[in-house]
């Protein structure tokens, strides 16, 4: 019988964990290059994952028995552990549930997913280091197994076959009319899109806003509750709570938005439309300059709530899984009237990478894999008041000496008594 009586179960595997080795089907093996004296601590923790998943197999090779080897498979620390699963493997440097679980994930997935983000047209630089740039986010996309490619549709005016989702992150100039239509001809092909267009211009794109049937609302959202949490800029919008769609199942994080635009979707039966992204009831789009006192005017703001985030789906019944984009029978699409959120500046706030994380997921068709939370001590650390420290000093330099030299007295004189 075990019992983990930690303060946030870290000895034991978390449900997550739980449910994705249920998922994996077939053997794992685990290749552990340690020496017999961390081979003991390594063999502890993966009975963690052998206690739901039996058929993990785990192994040790012993650097310093077999050289040779531990060269040929590139180990380059003590303790790595190579996973393997259906002629697929993954190299574990620090052996934790985050990073073990992490791989696991990257392992099972059918086939590699690759992220296309359109550029050529001043977009958000996926591996981009500034701060209206995504490299943290795409740094964060590829710990998890998928892979970031950048296309410029005037040097190959062709988007890959096995693209899983094509991204558009603010454009800066207008794309030429040919480049609209291949991307017009990737949506209607069953393609999934992800669009993140912050306020201002459409850069001709307007008929894929048609095609999609989306307006956009004029204005940037100003959402005056921003300023309780100390953020002085008025075009910062917060969304705390989350309409029912798998991209925010079970998400309770608050997530912040720096200048967003509103969404409206337009459309009939062809699409469904879902607005999981919502703002507060205070908020409205400012038509004016953000400038001075800002305060809601009838006459030419638009009031809240406003939808920010807008999840589309549509049946392809004319496709199958082998010739469809999408790669399944549903295709999916995401438009947001923000892009900074994801940025390199803002990735950070509250919950802004994982409500990211959990839409590349949707759109890529891996809704089973929306998160793997990593486990943080909350007990390591003991917190006392100065007074209180004071006291246990003082029980340590006299309390305790006093007490060691009155039991031996004590002692001492029983036994000159006897």
């Amino acid at each position: 019988y075990e019992s983990d009586w930690t303060a946030t179960g870290r000895h034991t595997l978390s449900n997550t964990s739980v449910a994705l080795l249920s998922r994996i089907e077939g053997p794992v093996e685990i290749t552990a290059f340690a020496s017999k004296r961390v081979q003991p601590v390594i063999k502890e923790f993966i009975k963690r994952y052998q206690k739901h998943k039996p058929d993990i197999e785990l192994n040790f090779v012993d650097p310093n028995i077999d050289p040779d080897k531990t060269r040929a498979m590139g180990i380059t620390v003590e303790g790595e552990l190579v996973i393997t699963y259906q002629e697929r493997s993954e190299h574990v440097t620090s052996p934790a549930e985050e990073t073990i679980t992490n791989s696991l994930q990257r392992l099972l997935r059918s086939q590699e997913k690759k992220l296309v983000f359109l550029t050529g047209h001043g977009e958000r630089q996926a591996n981009g280091q500034a701060n209206h740039d995504f490299n943290l986010f795409t740094t964060y996309l590829s710990s998890k197994g998928i892979n970031i490619v950048n296309h410029n549709l005037t040097e190959q005016p062709v988007l890959p076959e096995d693209t899983a989702i094509l991204i558009i992150a603010g454009p800066q100039i207008g794309y030429f009319d040919g480049e609209v239509e291949l991307i017009r001809n990737y949506l209607k092909q069953g393609g999934n899109l992800l669009w993140l267009h912050d306020p201002g211009p459409f850069f001709n794109l307007e008929k894929l806003a048609q095609d999609l049937h989306i307006r956009f609302i004029d204005g940037v959202i100003v959402d005056p509750t921003t300023q309780l949490l100390g953020i002085s800029d008025p075009s910062f919008a917060l969304v705390t709570r989350y309409n029912a769609h798998p991209i925010t199942r079970g998400f309770a994080l608050m997530t912040l938005f720096p200048r967003a635009r509103g969404i409206r979707f337009v459309g009939q039966e062809e699409w469904t439309a879902t607005p999981f992204l919502q703002t507060i009831d205070r908020s409205w789009a400012e038509g004016g300059d953000l400038q001075g006192v800002i305060e809601y005017q009838a006459d030419q703001d638009i009031p809240g709530p406003l939808v920010i985030g807008m999840a589309l789906a549509r049946e392809l019944p004319g496709k199958s899984p082998s010739n469809q984009k999408s790669d399944g029978l549903q295709q999916r699409v995401v438009i947001l009237g923000d892009g900074d959120f994801l940025s390199n500046a803002y990735l950070g706030n509250q919950g802004n990478q994982d409500l990211g994380y959990n839409i590349i997921n949707w759109l890529s068709h891996d809704d089973n894999f929306i998160a793997i939370p990593s486990k943080k001590a909350a007990d390591t650390e003991l917190v006392m008041s100065e007074f209180a420290w004071s006291l246990l000093g003082l029980f340590f330099l006299l309390g305790l000496p006093l007490l060691l030299l009155g039991s031996g007295v004590f002692i001492w004189l029983q036994r000159r008594k006897q």
